[in-house]
This record gives structure tokens, C-alpha cells and sequence, in this order.
């Protein structure tokens, strides 16, 4: 034994709480992080190509591969007859989402056969070669369209009610009704989806996929190919953004690529271009909220009456879960004493919509602050105001319209400090005089704040595992059941592990994901990476541990309350032993070095017939203030400063959650205000390139970006290190930059009328309100000067 180093017997490199780099961030910088394209390829691997549907709802009277296979190159074509087990890939086990479609197409670019080539390109060249006959079919693709048609996705859409709807709307003192439209999003990861398969002996495969939930894509791929899941292993060192659009989009893919690995018994590859990848894979829901509620003079609402209608697309995929989620996130930070929210997922003849950052959550809350700041103009209030009347309280005040109590409030301080940081009031009476003597350029202030339930409402994922192996030199090898998408999981989790074992995070070190060492994953999604995955990491440390120290107490005779880690050390009595020295110690002495941690979150569930229950562990909550410039005379505008403060709990790394703070709130405030999906008459998504889909630059973030912490806030749940989960919650702060506009707006009328935005407030959508109000004004004026005339 020896002294430790002077370091060493204070504190760790890079446990929790301490601020450190992403594991990879050297690595993105340079190019040189590896992902599934950059993998070296085995002799004779082949490449896949999809062959796409032209029509958005048809039956295909024929179907000509003559040319196709023909074409140079060409190894195989694949259509559904050559799917060896079920042509079924839905991960709501509804039996509607085929890899390949028969029959008839339900939406424009729907995949229908599959080309096998000797390169990608000569099987991109030869998908084109197919010659179609279809009959055409009525198609729709709006949401309204398709309330009007009677195309519900499911039959059981969720309803959230508490109260006396009808009384309490008829006894309300003011009433008003509106509806708002809210558009999608595409994901628009870095990296596309790609997926490749290498055969193995009898019904073996092996798959790299670009996914968030490696353990469905093992289920899927077995499905598909009629086997067991022992036979299917799933690997993800790390994609390129996920976002959501790699949790059940990836499935399709993966399949293919592994039907033709086994029927060719050589690998494959499928990555599809841009153009494609868009067409092809779901996006966030476009949602059409109506409204009806009753509120007093001081704004307080008394009750709500929703209904959220949603574009779910051809099949159910998770469009049931995302438009439940939507209700759940309704209310925001607000109490409605008589509510009754009501989903409406609806069949369209678009691509499938899928899970994205929030998860139906944004779409939901946005609903919910078009309410306070209709009531806001309609009461001539500051929006803030409004809100600040509603906000959760105590006893009698804290139930949500699912029936959870709310026990970790604190919005109010949150607010309040927001509010006293960015010096808000003073800002938004300065920019109210200045409007009042801008001719052209008006300006607006917002704040908004955010309250967001953590915890898969599935409650059968909120679980994980994690494999941790202590080697003899004291290194120590970490897997978990969680995938890494640049949000920084890895390193975390190794923080987590560092701080158990007391040495340096350099000890640690993560490896691919992988089912073949941690089954049944769940997907990392619903921001629960980190609460997950690290608390089973933890637990399988603590297994370790547990047997080192009962191995130290009986080498040295010692009672186990003596045998302590330290920093990069064991204290053993009065001495104190290198981790490593000690580790070896314990290996000679045949001590289990290795353990499977798991973890499941505890006291939630949720009971979706009677719309009751506890399905959030615990609410993160944040606030931000936007300020923006709009020009009226085009309806082009700027974002000129924000101010966040955020609570990420007891943050485990604050350095990663103010990225992801700053990641999610740019693209949040893509999807409020550029990002707009078109179809047209046909059916054909127009927005499928960046060359048509305006994803925010870095020339659009605010000119100013002042992103803080609470650093006072602590989660009241044992959570992992009392931490806060960080990735979908500060999605839904750039809400303040859409009313933030809006107000800008209502300056036209003097704030006397409502803007009534729908998202995305486009440069066009702007100009169109601005010429809205202008032409209420003049008229309002000329019946004025109508009425002193006579």
C-alpha cells in the first residue's frame, strides 16, 4: 500500500455533478467518430435501394420488374412474397405498417420493393426502372379533411375529465372558442437512417442500426424473418440525431437489410438518400386544437373544454401514446377546475407519424397557451399575468386532469426569478412605446414557462439494465441499454459509474450498445436515458462493490464498516490501497468482478380506461423570455434576445444539459416558426430536401443567449444524484418566441385583438395576420367615421 496522491485523496476527475466534455465531442469536431456508413465493409457486401409508391392511396393493378432486375448490378429484387416470416413491422402490434406493401399503397413514397445491388448507386438507378398500373383511390392528407371523411386511427381515443364540464362552462362570467392549427416537423438528423446486416451461421444475424431502441428493431427483424430474438443481434455505437424518428422508423429498414443478408448470405447495406429518407420515414404530428373555455374577469379559467385532433398518417405506429401525451401536457403549469380533453388521432394518406422530442407534449402545451393568451387579449392583460393566475397552487389547486397530484411545484419561483433576471417588465414597457412610434418594424417580449412530466406512460419501459465488468488492472467496462445520439448519455452515465467506484472517468469506458449483453431494452426516449440507465448502472456497481467489501473486511479482519472508496483508492482500516492494486487483489482471491445492474422506476401507473393515475415520476420545469423584430411590411422577423432559466434538478454534468437546453430550444424554435411540411393535391410531400425545408441556421439562433440553470433545485424523488431529466423539457420554451410575434402583431390592433398564430409563424403567416389586423383596424376606423357622419 501506498499514499495516495494529493489529488486523489480529495476528489475524482469527472464524477457527478462535475462539468466535462461529451465522450466523442473531440471526435465530432474532427470527422473521426465512427458511424454505421464509416464502418469498413466485409468482401462482397451488397447495397439496398428502396422502390417507392407514386400514388397516395391506390391499388396496384400490376407491377413490372422486368427492368429492374435486369438493370446493371443487380443481385435481387425483394417484394413481400420474399419476407420469410410476418410483412409486419408496427410497434403497436396493430398488423398495419407492412415492410413491403401488397395490394394497395397508402401513401405517396410508400416502400413496395427493394433492390439488392453491387453498390448503392447502381440499386438507387435501378428502383427507377419499375413500371407501375394503379387504380386510383380517394386520398386525404389534412387533418380537418380527414375529421370530415370519419378516418379515426383507433377506436379508443383517450379522454381526460375531472369536474363538471357543462356546468362549469355555462357558470363561467366570459366564454370564448377558438381552434389552432399547429404543423409537424421533420426530425432532420444528421445522419439518415442506415442499417446493415451481416449473416451468421443457421438463422443467426447480426444488425447495425441507427436506432433509439435497439431491442424492438431485434424483435422486428426476428418477426420478419420468422425466427426468435436469440437469433438477431442489435448493435448501436452511436447516431447522428435521433430525435424520436429513430425509435420505431429504424424497424423498416433493419428488416430489409437482414431479409436480404440471409437470403443472399452476404452483408447488406441500406442507407437511402435525403429526398428519400424524408418521403419515406414519419415526422412530429400536425395537430388542429378546438377549444371552448370559461374564464372570470381576472382571467382565471373555470373550466376547458379540448379536443386534440392529429395527422397520424396510413398506420397506428405511436400515434395512440403521442396523441395521449398531447392531453397529459394540456395544461401545462396551469389548474382547470372543470376540464374534459379528448384525442382525435386521424387516419391520413401521408407518411406514418411517429414519436419526436416531446412526444404529442409541445403540441399539447402550445394548445394550452393559445387558451391564456387568447384570454390575455381578450381581457387587454399581459399574457403573463394570465398565467401567473393560473398556475398550480396548493390543496384544492394541484390536480391535473389525469388525477395526479402535482407535489414538486416550484414554476412560481422559476418565473419569478426569470422575470427579475431579464428585467422583463421594464423590457416590454419600453418595447410598447417604442411600437407606438414604429411606423414599420414592431417589436414583442414573451415569457412562458414549462412544466413536463417525466416517465414513459407505457410503464413496461420504464426499465433498464446495465453490465458492468471490473478488470484486473482496475479498468472498468461499461454497457448499458441506452443508445447515444449526441445528447451526451454515455458520458453521464460513466460520471455516474466514476462516482460509485470513486476513480477517474477515464477509467471508464462505454461500448456499443448491444441486445447481446443487455436484453429487453427500452427505448431511449421519453428523456429517460439518463434516470434510467445510469440508476442501473449504479446498481450493478453497487453489486460489485458490496462483494469487495465483504472481501475486505474478511482478508484484513476488519469490521465492513472500515472499508471505504476513496478517491482512486480503497481505505482498508487505517491504510489506503490503489483501486487497481486492490482489484487485483480481489481477482487473485476469486472475488466476481462482474455484475448486471437493473432498475425500474418506482410509484407510477396509469389507467387509461378511467384517464387516471400517477404515470409521471416527477415534472422538470423551466421558463424563458423572447424578444423579437418584425418587419410588417414582409412579415420577416429576428429573434433578438433570449433568456432561460431552467431546472435539470441537481444536474449530473452542467456543461451537457445547457446544450441540450440550447440544442432543444433552437430546434423547438424551428418546428414554432420555419419548419413547414406541405403536401400537395396529389398527395406528394413538396418538402422533402433542405432546399425546400427550412431547418433553423446558426445565423437564426438569438442574437443574444442567456441559458441558466437553477442551480438551487434538487429533485424531492431518488432520482439518479437527485438529477432532473434534460432532453425534451426545454424543447417547449421557444413557445415564447410564437407569442412573442403574436404580440408584435396585436401592436397593429393595440393589442386589443388576438394574433391567433398558427405554427409555424412563417415570414408568410406573419404578414398575412399583420394584414389582417391592419385591414380590422381600417375597417373599424371607417365605421367609426361612419357613424359621426351620421
Amino acid at each position: 500500500m501506498d499514499a495516495p496522491s494529493p489529488r486523489s485523496k480529495t476528489e475524482i476527475s469527472g464524477g457527478a455533478h462535475a462539468t466535462r466534455q461529451h465522450d466523442s465531442a473531440h471526435k465530432h469536431v474532427t470527422g473521426s467518430a465512427d458511424y454505421i456508413d464509416d464502418m469498413p465493409e466485409p468482401a462482397g457486401t451488397l447495397h439496398g435501394y428502396l422502390g417507392l409508391s407514386d400514388r397516395a392511396h391506390a391499388k396496384i393493378t400490376s407491377l413490372d420488374l422486368d427492368a429492374v432486375r435486369a438493370a446493371d448490378g443487380v443481385i435481387a429484387v425483394l417484394t413481400a412474397a420474399d419476407v420469410p416470416g410476418s410483412n409486419d413491422i408496427s410497434p403497436s402490434g396493430r398488423n398495419d405498417e407492412p415492410v413491403l406493401a401488397t395490394g394497395t399503397v397508402l401513401f405517396h413514397g410508400q416502400p413496395v420493393f427493394a433492390v439488392i445491388a453491387e453498390s448503392r448507386e447502381k440499386a438507387r438507378r435501378a428502383a427507377k426502372k419499375a413500371v407501375f398500373c394503379y387504380e386510383d383511390l380517394p386520398h386525404v392528407t389534412d387533418v380537418r379533411a380527414a375529421m370530415d371523411a370519419n378516418y379515426p386511427l383507433v377506436t379508443d381515443p383517450l379522454k381526460l375529465e375531472r369536474g363538471d364540464i357543462e356546468a362549469g362552462l355555462a357558470g363561467s362570467p366570459r366564454r370564448l372558442q377558438g381552434e389552432m392549427r399547429i404543423g409537424g416537423q421533420d426530425h432532420f438528423y444528421l445522419e439518415g437512417h442506415i442499417a446493415f446486416a451481416i449473416p451468421g451461421e443457421d438463422d443467426e444475424v447480426t444488425v447495425w442500426s441507427s436506432t433509439q431502441h435497439p431491442s424492438e428493431v431485434q424483435h422486428m427483424v426476428a418477426h420478419a424473418l420468422g425466427t426468435v430474438s436469440n437469433a438477431v443481434t442489435v448493435q448501436v455505437r452511436r447516431m447522428g440525431g435521433g430525435f424520436g424518428g429513430k425509435e420505431t422508423q429504424s424497424n423498416q429498414f433493419a428488416a430489409i437489410a437482414a431479409i436480404a443478408a440471409k437470403k443472399l448470405n452476404r452483408a447488406v447495406k441500406i442507407r437511402p438518400d435525403r429526398d428519400d429518407d424524408m418521403i419515406i420515414t414519419g415526422k412530429r404530428h400536425d395537430f388542429v386544437v378546438d377549444y371552448d373555455v370559461g374564464y372570470d374577469d381576472s382571467g382565471v379559467i373555470h373550466a376547458l373544454d379540448a379536443s386534440f385532433a392529429a395527422r397520424c398518417g396510413f398506420s397506428s405506429d405511436l400515434s395512440g401514446p403521442v396523441t395521449d401525451r398531447a392531453l397529459f401536457h394540456a395544461d401545462n403549469c396551469y389548474f382547470y377546475q372543470d376540464v374534459r380533453l379528448v384525442s382525435k388521432p386521424m387516419m391520413t394518406n401521408t407518411v406514418s407519424n411517429t414519436a419526436f422530442r416531446g412526444f404529442g407534449g409541445p403540441q399539447g402545451m402550445l394548445g394550452g397557451e393559445r387558451i391564456i393568451e387568447e384570454i390575455a387579449y381578450a381581457l387587454g392583460r399581459d399574457p403573463l399575468e394570465i398565467r401567473k393566475a393560473n398556475f398550480y397552487g396548493g390543496p384544492g389547486r394541484d390536480i391535473t386532469p389525469y388525477h395526479q397530484t402535482v407535489k414538486d411545484n416550484i414554476i412560481a419561483r422559476v418565473v419569478e426569478e426569470l422575470e427579475t433576471s431579464s428585467d422583463y417588465q421594464a423590457r416590454r414597457a419600453g418595447i410598447i412605446a417604442f411600437n407606438e412610434t414604429s411606423p414599420v418594424v414592431r417589436r414583442g417580449i414573451a415569457l412562458t414557462p414549462v412544466k413536463f412530466g417525466i416517465s414513459f406512460t407505457a410503464t413496461w419501459y420504464n426499465q433498464a439494465g446495465a453490465l458492468v465488468h471490473v478488470y484486473q488492472d482496475g479498468s472498468i467496462h461499461l454497457n448499458h441499454g441506452g443508445t447515444e445520439m449526441g445528447q451526451g448519455l454515455n458520458t453521464k452515465v460513466a460520471q455516474v459509474l466514476a462516482e460509485e467506484f470513486q476513480v477517474d472517468l477515464d477509467t471508464i469506458r462505454i461500448t456499443a450498445t448491444t441486445t447481446g449483453k443487455v436484453p429487453n431494452t427500452s427505448a431511449t426516449a421519453a428523456s429517460s436515458g439518463t434516470d434510467l440507465n445510469g440508476m442501473a448502472a449504479a446498481n450493478a456497481a453497487q453489486q460489485i462493490k458490496t462483494r469487495l467489501v465483504a472481501f475486505a473486511a474478511e482478508k484484513f479482519n476488519i469490521p465492513e464498516d472500515q472499508v471505504a472508496f476513496e478517491p482512486n483508492h480503497v481505505r482498508v482500516g487505517n491504510e489506503l490501497m490503489p483501486f487497481g492494486d486492490f482489484i487485483k487483489l480481489a481477482y487473485q482471491e476469486r472475488v466476481q468482478l462482474s455484475a448486471a445492474g437493473f432498475y425500474k422506476t418506482p410509484d407510477i401507473h396509469w389507467d387509461r380506461a378511467s384517464g387516471k393515475g400517477r404515470p409521471f415520476y416527477y415534472f422538470a420545469y423551466g421558463a424563458a423570455v423572447s424578444e423579437v423584430s418584425v418587419d410588417t411590411l414582409t412579415g420577416e422577423y429576428q429573434v433578438d434576445r433570449v433568456d432561460v432559466l431552467h431546472d435539470a434538478g441537481k444536474s449530473l454534468n452542467p456543461a451537457l444539459d445547457i446544450g441540450q437546453i440550447e440544442g432543444a430550444f433552437v430546434q423547438g424554435m424551428g418546428w414554432l416558426t420555419t419548419e413547414e411540411l406541405w403536401w400537395d393535391d396529389k398527395g406528394r410531400l413538396r418538402t422533402h430536401a433542405p432546399s425546400t425545408y427550412k431547418i433553423p441556421l446558426a445565423s437564426d439562433r438569438p442574437k443574444i443567449f442567456n441559458v441558466k440553470l437553477a442551480d438551487w433545485a434538487e429533485n424531492r424523488e431518488p432520482t439518479i444524484r437527485r438529477s432532473k431529466a434534460v432532453g425534451e423539457p426545454p424543447f417547449m420554451l421557444p413557445i415564447s418566441v410564437l407569442e412573442a410575434l403574436g404580440m408584435a402583431v396585436a401592436s397593429i390592433a393595440d393589442y386589443q385583438v388576438s394574433p391567433q398564430l398558427d405554427a409555424p409563424a412563417t415570414p408568410e403567416r406573419v404578414l398575412m395576420a399583420v394584414e389582417r389586423l391592419k385591414a380590422m383596424v381600417t375597417e373599424a376606423y371607417v365605421s367609426g367615421e361612419d357613424e359621426a357622419d351620421a
